[in-house]
């Protein structure tokens, strides 16, 4: 009997007691013993660069131009050239392997990081927006004076494909002399059957001049262009003084750093020393310390950029630079669960810092 009133009681004391610990204990974080590692950002310069290759081919009477035409200095050869035409800068964030650290304990099971293991927050609802995506360029291109073609060559009944090159030559100067003098009398109402009565004087004009471009043609050469878009990433660890990010050439275009016979197109990066100094005064031993136990963040720098290219100055800007300011602690009593922080993943800085 004894027994049963042990074992009664037991049972009438094991609710209250329970509902008593509901109120009144906090359920235990979960203790990471062997931390979590992350990384803060680094800042990469990208220059995208957009150019225009002209090639030419010469026309096959350009040795007759100046005799039949008096076009003078008739180009002979056929060449490609390359014009730089616009030079831009981004900046993008990658984890800098100088910068990854790991933090233990409860503080862990709050981190939230980006797909590339940048930090992002610690128990807040930050978005990491995905990183890492392939950003590729092609030196590859294409030689357009392959898809140039001359047509009129033979457009003559007294010529075959056995004339002479002084017959047809000769007879294509005749044919633009005839059209410009025509196009001439057609405008000044001269031909009758061409008075100025709308389309009809519009679509003569318009075929007399096509037809004296092509012949022309023959004689002056054609050239086509095409638009080219590469980029170059570069990642500065300091600032930096004629940095060659690749080379160009006036004949073959864009070339690799590595190959000499091409110009240099070179980054020079100039940090504000002024902040960087003032950001390392005002952290002071708050600094990356080896016994630390709370979460680092960055606190970025400021730098000009300019792209220069033969002494002169292509392109400038200025940028937030994560890795040319200072390394900043997190106290540990931030991570008890209580704080809502938020970090910016492409400078490592803080968002925000809220107590929940």
């Amino acid at each position: 009997m004894k027994i049963l009133a042990v074992f009664a009681a037991l049972l009438f004391m094991l609710p209250a007691t329970a509902q008593k610990r509901g109120k009144t204990e906090t359920p235990e974080l979960p203790v990471i013993t062997q931390g979590i590692s992350y990384s803060l950002p680094r800042t990469g310069i990208r220059m995208v660069v957009s150019a225009t290759q002209t090639s030419f081919v010469p026309g096959p009477y350009a040795p007759y131009a100046e005799q039949l035409l008096g076009i003078r200095d008739a180009k002979t050869q056929a060449q490609t050239t390359w014009e730089i035409t616009d030079v831009k800068l981004e900046s993008f964030a990658e984890p800098d392997p100088e910068a990854t650290f790991k933090v233990t304990g409860s503080g862990a099971a709050f981190l939230q990081l980006t797909p590339a293991g940048i930090i992002a927050g610690i128990n807040s609802q930050a978005k990491s927006d995905a990183h890492g995506l392939v950003n590729s360029t092609s030196l590859a291109t294409v030689n357009e004076s392959g898809k140039l073609t001359f047509s009129n060559l033979i457009d003559s009944p007294g010529l075959t494909g056995r004339s002479s090159v002084d017959q047809r030559a000769v007879s294509a100067a005749s044919r633009i002399i005839k059209a410009r003098n025509t196009r001439n009398e057609i405008a000044s109402g001269m031909l009758d059957e061409f008075h100025p009565d709308g389309d009809a004087y519009e679509a003569s004009l318009e075929e007399l001049h096509r037809t004296e471009k092509e012949l022309l043609e023959l004689f002056i050469g054609k050239s086509a262009r095409e638009k080219y878009t590469f980029s170059f990433d570069y990642v500065p660890s300091g600032p930096v003084t004629g940095e060659v990010i690749f080379r160009f050439d006036e004949n073959r275009g864009f070339l690799p750093k590595s190959d000499l016979s091409g110009k240099p197109v070179m980054m020079d990066i100039v940090s504000n020393d002024a902040l960087s100094s003032k950001i390392k005064a005002v952290q002071g031993s708050q600094m990356v310390a080896g016994d630390f136990s709370g979460v680092y963040f960055r606190q970025p720098g400021v730098a000009e950029i300019r792209i220069v290219r033969e002494l002169t100055t292509i392109a400038t800007g200025r940028a937030t630079i994560a890795q040319l300011g200072g390394i900043c602690a997190l106290p540990a009593s931030l991570l008890d669960g209580n704080y809502s922080i938020e970090f910016h993943p492409e400078t490592g800085a803080v968002k925000s810092i809220l107590r929940k």
